[in-house]
């Protein structure tokens, strides 16, 4: 480079450096300043030598970065100072992140070891191990938030200046942008950074499309600027009237909100009606918001006819992330639906700036609380170890694009919670000890079943029982990751238990066959049996799967065991492949099918396009010549089939034969007397495995007859019931129907 080139990018890098000072949203204190000077020092010195594929220096990055989070997220000098490091450490050789704890403090060097920790992980991956990073970098949330904010701020940038790049490079950044970088600012109330970033994210992953939209709306600008006009003009004739201070704004809708609203009602780009928005911003002090904010509502339907089911109030409960506004869709003029937003100026703000505003207005004490409250949120997806990190994501999604539901509590607390939650999930979200111990629930007064799914506006009364455990239904009847975590560590917790005194019943069963328990009959067990792990072996003791007859059948087989054992060993390592033992593996655990909501076992086929193999996610649909066909979840058809033939689709899934449950009726035949019942459900309530399901009794002149359904584990324990119900004084009669 010249000399005059290089001189005249050292003022064009100072004046982007007095720019961020500038334009930050906080006022910056002097110490403030010498902060983020000394970050812009060693970030200076740091990348000295760099340079951009557009060939400018690579300072102007962690500047652009950092005034994004200054001027548009409006976080505080720390953040800033953290934002003009990001890269410091990954990309040169002198800064340690022990050196950036001696020149910023622990919090910026915290900050910038999670920004680093994010980048390090491996740069081109497919979409699994994208998620993975994605998991491992909320993760870090765990030492601070503003890692993942300055991380969506330089994802911004990144988008902003992405032309130099290889067109494949673009379309993979693009497409991680839209599926992980939008929702998270999203989730965070980063609405206008959301936006940029979807718009980006489609310029590059459908650029035709995004073109097209973009000169369509350049076109129909004029046209829309003077709709804008007239419409806004019979409000403020109104507002003036009432001598409100205000400001009325139309903005288009983005790019990206257009295309999906294409798509979402299939129509073309000039019937898709409420192509932009209308702002009004009044100007009230905390005391008077609310009733300004209905005020104006009012004004702007006695003018224009509102659409009942588009009222968003999100004044009275405002949204997790603190958003506050009004929001109604009316019928403007030439019958188009024009979508008006009503804020105060603090709403604004932080609808713009999300956070960061939020503590603006907060008293010192609260703001911790909010910021709080929202990593909690998040954590809660977090804590789970068990999920898989696609799953993850799509959860997170879930959560973040899914309306969110309010409940009451008793007490008349205000709960929220992801549409689609049932009466369990809102068990768990109160407290881990009181999901656990839920043995029924009342909504609205009314008592309903754990799964019953509930509404905004519910009051939700949950029973608890020091008795009531989790059993495996409860994950049919909870959707929050929350729930479904406890309640999966509860029931192995209670396996665990079954396990440890299947083991003692073990021993003292293999006692009397003269074989000693110890690792290696452990093993020959589970071998014998097709089991996985010791766990499964005792378990199946514990609740009576495994019984006395296949413990002998296992001790005759035993004594020539060990020529057969040896030569299988010798002729199974040359022939098995690993997959193959894989595909056992599953087999092992998930070997049958049931269906609907009772779950039988019926005739089926597997279908062709998509292959389903045991464990999983499956659906049956109810085809006109072939019976019941088999599909995956994730099926290329399967949304088709979903959406056209939704009365054909049969709930299916994919269970262990050996720990299923069935349901059995029991037929009792005797004669009454004071007590009986009480003596046959003390029965059936004592045996631990046994769950009662429904129960039907009848005396006609002396003489008794029940009908009783149970649900039970396996034939070993129907048959110890029956043997136990036979001995009640007056039954004649026991049989299984």
């Amino acid at each position: 480079m010249t000399e005059e080139a290089l001189e005249k990018e050292n003022i064009a890098i100072t004046k982007a450096y007095k720019e961020l000072l500038k334009v930050s949203y906080r006022t910056l204190s002097k110490e403030d300043k010498k902060l983020i000077r000394s970050a812009f020092d060693v970030a200076l010195d740091a990348h000295k030598d760099q340079r951009r594929k557009s060939g400018e220096a690579y300072i102007f990055h962690p500047l652009a970065v950092a005034k994004i989070v200054a001027q548009e997220i409006g976080l505080d000098a720390t953040s800033i100072a953290a934002a003009l490091l990001h890269d410091v450490v990954e990309d040169s050789e002198d800064y340690s992140i022990s050196d950036i704890e001696g020149l910023f403090g622990e919090t910026v060097a915290k900050i910038v070891n999670g920004l680093t920790k994010i980048s390090s992980l491996k740069k081109d991956m497919d979409i699994s191990l994208q998620a993975e990073n994605f998991r491992k970098m909320l993760l870090t949330l765990n030492d601070d938030v503003r890692v993942i904010i300055i991380k969506i701020a330089d994802r911004l940038h990144n988008m902003q200046t992405m032309d130099s790049m290889r067109a494949d490079k673009q379309v993979k950044i693009a497409s991680e942008t839209l599926y992980i970088y939008a929702p998270l600012a999203h989730r965070i109330g980063l609405y206008n950074i959301k936006t940029e970033l979807e718009d980006l994210g489609l310029k590059y992953t459908e650029p035709e499309v995004y073109n097209d939209i973009l000169n369509k709306i350049k076109e129909s600008k004029e046209e829309q600027d003077k709709y804008i006009e007239a419409f806004s003009q019979v409000i403020k004739n109104s507002l003036d009237k009432e001598l409100m201070d205000y400001t009325i704004k139309g903005r288009p809708k983005s790019i990206f909100s257009i295309r999906r609203k294409m798509q979402k009602q299939g129509v073309s780009f000039d019937e898709v009606y409420d192509k932009f928005a209308i702002r009004i911003i009044y100007k009230g002090d905390e005391e008077n918001e609310k009733f300004f904010a209905w005020k104006i509502y009012s004004i702007v339907t006695d003018h224009f006819r509102p659409n009942p089911v588009r009222l968003r109030d999100w004044i009275s409960s405002p949204k997790g992330t603190g958003y506050e506004a009004l929001h109604i869709t009316v019928m403007g003029p030439k019958g188009r639906w024009v979508e008006v937003q009503i804020r105060s100026e603090r709403m604004n703000e932080i609808a713009e700036k999300g956070y960061a505003a939020h503590y603006k207005y907060k008293q010192t004490n609260e703001k911790e609380d909010s910021l709080e409250t929202w990593i909690n949120k998040l954590q809660e997806a977090l804590e789970n170890p068990d999920t898989n990190a696609v799953d993850f994501v799509e959860q997170f999604k879930l959560n973040l694009y899914s309306k969110e539901i309010f409940v009451f509590t008793p007490t008349g607390e205000l709960k929220s919670l992801p549409k689609g939650a049932t009466s369990l999930d809102f068990a768990f979200s109160i407290h881990t000890e009181v999901g656990m111990k839920t043995r029924g629930a009342k909504v609205n007064g009314k008592l309903v079943p754990l799964s019953h799914e509930l509404q905004s506006g519910d009051q939700v009364d949950i029973l608890t029982s020091e008795s009531a455990k989790p059993n495996a239904n409860w994950l049919d009847y909870s959707t929050t990751a929350r729930a479904r975590s406890k309640i999966k560590s509860a029931l192995k917790e209670d396996k665990k238990r079954i396990g440890e005194e299947g083991k003692e019943i073990l021993r003292r069963k293999l006692k009397q066959l003269k074989i000693t328990l110890n690792e290696s009959s452990i093993n020959e067990l589970v071998n014998y049996f097709k089991l996985k792990t010791s766990l499964d072996l005792f378990y199946r003791v514990g609740i009576g799967t495994i019984d006395n007859p296949m413990l002998k059948d296992y001790a005759a087989s035993r004594s020539n065991a060990l020529m057969s054992f040896i030569k299988n060993k010798i002729s199974r390592k040359q022939t098995i492949k690993k997959e193959d033992l894989e595909k056992e593996e599953v087999t092992a655990k998930y070997d049958s099918l049931v269906f609907g909501k009772e779950e039988e076992k019926l005739d089926y086929k597997l279908s062709n396009c998509c292959n389903p193999i045991p464990g999983d996610d499956v659906f049956g649909f109810l085809t006109v010549n072939e019976g019941i066909k088999v599909h995956k979840k994730n099926c290329p058809n399967a949304l088709s089939l979903q959406s056209n033939y939704a009365y054909r689709i049969m709930p299916a899934k994919w269970v262990d034969s050996s720990q299923q449950e069935f349901l059995v009726k029991i037929v009792i035949t005797g004669i009454d007397h004071i007590g009986l019942v009480n003596d046959i459900t003390n029965i059936i309530s004592e045996n631990m495995h046994v769950n009662m399901k429904s129960i039907s009794f009848e005396s006609d002149d002396g003489l008794f007859s029940g009908k009783i359904n149970v649900v039970v584990k396996n034939n070993t324990i129907i048959k110890k019931l029956l043997e136990k119900l036979k001995k009640i004084n007056g039954i004649d009669k026991v049989t299984r129907v």
